[in-house]
């Protein structure tokens, strides 16, 4: 659910006259075997062109435990890119006369603050100023645990408003939490059953289902976190996402709705239109991606371990959609690989170095951390080669040596250097900097 950085970037892409028949396979399977063997992801992609699938593959572990490799049928918990399925179902309500997006969520959510200014549009866009439960401090302490819509609505109320409806837009679960109650009580079913009878059925998706208990007798995959080595994650609890991120799914299966969504099988024109309509740069359940004179439509997620991209190219016909159960770089980096494969443009092959620093060169950057005007302590610890850091009240993420006393963390865009003689650690992300002393 976590809402991640971009996942393209791909100012580099520009329409080329390759044909799909002379993608280079080969090199891409030797680029997801590096990544593979490296420890830096795990996962499976679909590339589909004009509907047909022009490259697939699998890489990596659903179980690592067991030697269980990844195949094409695992399933992967897909994240936020739930949300634009959710987005269709209820464009096909609007459809339907059961709803209207300028139609105020009083009626059905009256506690909440601003609940008669708040709109659905509002929550389909983020501009409903919701504060989003997920981002509680305690968040991951109860995440695993079956939470009930009382307890969830309680915790959206707790959050209040933190700024005026329509006055801008920022990410919020909450907001499609709500989505998900709205369709429920406007159907008298269960968003399961509606994405069945709406989506899943009519597309003949075979491998797409809301999440329940985890289910490895049904190819679903354990995600991962690398600590030194692969660590199994948590497993959210999907009582807890609904229609902002429970979701299971196969970048096949995923690349085949996006195709359905923008070839009108699922909506009218105009809904689908109210979807990609952007303001402050989001659109209706789904977010632009421009590069050069192209330009991509889609979604991104994360939940525990997982991380997943869906985008679709209208003017290309061309879907995508990555799903990984385990990374160790900047996915954003796998994107960039496997579109630049199918435009004919060059990317190189990964090469990773090994750990050159020792143990005890290690150790001399180890502590807590602090800055004045930082909100956070980052605490740095050694596990074997490794460095691992955890800022307060966050999950733990490994560093990756660069050169020098420089460690970064690519998914995040973060930077570490470390000067152990004047006990201090210079941070940088986002453009921020800040020179943070050893306790």
């Amino acid at each position: 659910m976590r809402k991640t950085t971009t996942l393209l970037l791909l100012s580099f892409l520009a329409i080329g006259n390759l044909i799909a028949q002379e993608l280079d396979r080969k090199k891409l399977d030797s680029y997801f075997d590096l990544i593979t063997e490296n420890d830096r992801a795990m996962g499976s992609v679909t590339l589909r062109h004009e509907g047909n699938v022009i490259y697939q593959r699998a890489f990596g572990y659903a179980d690592i435990e067991k030697g269980q490799s990844a195949a094409l049928e695992s399933k992967y918990r897909v994240g936020s890119i739930s949300k634009t399925f959710t987005a269709v179902l209820i464009f096909k309500a609007i459809e339907e006369g059961k709803l209207s997006l300028d139609q105020p969520i009083s009626s059905f959510f009256p506690e909440i603050k601003n609940a008669e200014k708040i709109t659905i549009s509002d929550l389909l866009n983020h501009r409903s100023g919701i504060f989003s439960f997920t981002s509680r401090p305690d968040y991951l302490s109860w995440s695993s645990d079956p939470k009930s819509r009382a307890a969830l609505y309680e915790m959206m109320l707790e959050g209040n408003s933190i700024f005026e409806p329509g006055s801008k837009a920022e990410y919020s679960n909450s907001n499609y939490v709500l989505l998900t109650w709205i369709l429920e009580d406007t159907y008298k079913k269960s968003y399961s059953d509606l994405l069945k009878e709406i989506i899943i059925q009519p597309l003949s998706l075979q491998n797409t289902y809301v999440g329940e208990a985890f289910a490895p007798d049904n190819k679903e995959v354990l995600s991962y976190k690398f600590l030194g080595e692969w660590q199994q994650e948590n497993i959210t609890d999907m009582s807890i996402p609904l229609g902002a991120g429970a979701i299971i799914s196969t970048p096949e299966d995923l690349t085949v709705f996006i195709r359905a969504l923008f070839s009108e099988k699922l909506i009218s024109p105009v809904s689908l239109s109210q979807m990609t309509e952007l303001k402050d740069n989001y659109g209706r359940g789904l977010f632009k991606y421009p590069f050069h004179e192209e330009y991509a439509y889609g979604h991104d997620g994360g939940i525990d371990g997982f991380r997943s991209s869906l985008s679709f190219f209208p003017e290309l016909d061309l879907a995508y959609s990555l799903t990984l159960n385990a990374v160790n770089m900047d996915p954003n980096q796998i994107s960039i690989a496997v579109l630049s494969a199918f435009f004919g443009k060059e990317y190189d092959l990964p090469s990773f170095s090994a750990p050159t620093l020792s143990e005890d060169e290690l150790d001399a950057m180890v502590g807590v951390y602090a800055a004045a005007g930082f909100p956070l302590e980052i605490t740095i610890k050694r596990q074997n080669l490794t460095l691992i850091a955890q800022a307060s009240g966050q999950p733990e993420f490994p560093l990756e040596h660069i050169e020098g006393n420089t460690f970064v963390f690519r998914v995040a865009n973060l930077s570490m250097e470390f000067h152990p003689e004047a006990e201090e650690m210079s941070f940088e992300q986002g453009g921020m900097k800040f020179t943070m002393k050893k306790k």
